[in-house]
């Protein structure tokens, strides 16, 4: 059974004009979806920036019937609703400013596991394919749920490859869940569920799969891990998106570098070029700074990482001996520190990076490894 507050959520949120911000403005004004529905139109239209094509809406009984069919619908299909201001979404998801304030849910996201988004292009080459193989083995005994978003391409192999590894995977579609696309994914999203997984979605039963739809897709994408991972992409892939979103969350980004000349590298290293995103230099090294430890005398590398010396340019040196292993510094903070202006910093601090000997943060922060 659903709560009424459900009911009125449901309601609210397919009134024309009401997108996840409004909807929420207009639930912290006035305390609850319910309460909204039964607010007079003189209060609705003192709350600023709701205007009298909002508020008349509001309160519509085509909206109630809507939510009656949509209940009957989710009970049917065993759907769970998440309702955003009732605290119901995902740790991480719940914290983003412009999360769903409805996202539906079938089958079961385990908040304990650690997630991880894991997005690309569509033409994934045997490149993408390898890392994604090495990179889930590498993982598989963590406590660790993959997240991406049932597309062909980068998207199906880390649902098949975690599948096959026996990680829970979970995948947001772009649609309502009285359909699945593409197509050819629907028995792969009933493995996803019969192997302990979930599928997401914040459309309702009536939505499609409207080209719109997947840039509001790769939000959650982002929304829903710490640690977004960028397979392989071109300029301006949708991946992109997902990776600006998470950045704009404050969430780590990490790309996996190619040829300059391999068209589904160029995104990734565009950005790691602008900074947007941490190079990815070994399977090993990733797997640390996504938070899994492991020890230093390490399978398929010749030394121990104690034996290990890199003979750095002085002025590298001179920037890594000036970051702290705990306490990240501002580039910024860097340059005024070193007295060198921070353009000149940045190839160095890249360098560095490439080599697993400094980590970049969100906001421009790094720290020594």
């Amino acid at each position: 059974m659903f709560s009424e507050e459900t009911f009125y959520s449901l309601a609210l949120r397919h009134c024309p004009l009401i997108g996840d911000i409004i909807f929420r403005k207009l639930v912290g004004e006035v305390g609850s979806a319910k309460n909204v529905w039964e607010f007079s139109k003189s209060g609705l239209n003192n709350i600023y920036g709701i205007g009298r094509k909002i508020s008349h809406e509001i309160g519509n009984p085509e909206h109630l019937k809507f939510a009656e069919k949509e209940l009957k619908f989710c009970e049917k299909h065993q759907i769970k609703i998440n309702i955003r201001h009732l605290g119901e979404l995902p740790k991480f998801l719940q914290e983003c400013d412009d999360a769903p304030a409805i996202l539906y849910q079938k089958g079961d996201f385990n908040p304990e596991l650690h997630s991880v988004s894991i997005v690309g292009t569509r033409n994934i080459s045997s490149y993408g394919k390898h890392f994604i193989h090495d990179f889930l083995e590498a993982v598989k005994h963590e406590k660790l749920q993959t997240i991406s978003g049932l597309a062909l391409g980068v998207d199906t192999e880390v649902h098949e490859m975690s599948v096959q590894f026996n990680i829970p995977t979970v995948a947001i579609l772009a649609h309502g869940f009285h359909t699945l696309y593409p197509q050819k994914n629907k028995k792969l999203s009933e493995k996803i569920l019969a192997e302990g997984g979930a599928l997401f979605t914040e459309f309702n039963s009536t939505q499609k799969p409207d080209r719109e739809n997947f840039i509001q897709r790769n939000r959650v994408i982002a929304g829903l891990s710490p640690s977004t991972i960028v397979v392989e992409t071109a300029f301006g892939g949708g991946s992109i998106s997902t990776a600006t979103f998470a950045n704009n969350y404050n969430r780590d980004v990490f790309a996996l570098p190619g040829k300059i000349t391999d068209k589904y590298s160029q995104g990734c290293n565009q950005l790691i070029f602008q900074n947007k995103a941490t190079a990815i230099s070994t399977i090993t090294s990733l797997v640390e700074q996504i938070g899994f430890i492991k020890n230093h005398a390490r399978t398929g590398e010749l030394f121990p990482s104690s034996e290990i010396k890199i003979q750095l340019p002085e002025h590298q040196q001179t920037i890594l001996n000036c970051l702290h292993r705990e306490k990240p510094l501002s580039l910024d903070e860097l340059a005024e520190n070193l007295e060198i202006p921070t353009f000149k910093i940045l190839p160095d601090l890249l360098q560095l990076e490439l080599l697993g000997l400094v980590k970049a943060l969100s906001g421009r922060q790094y720290l020594a490894m």
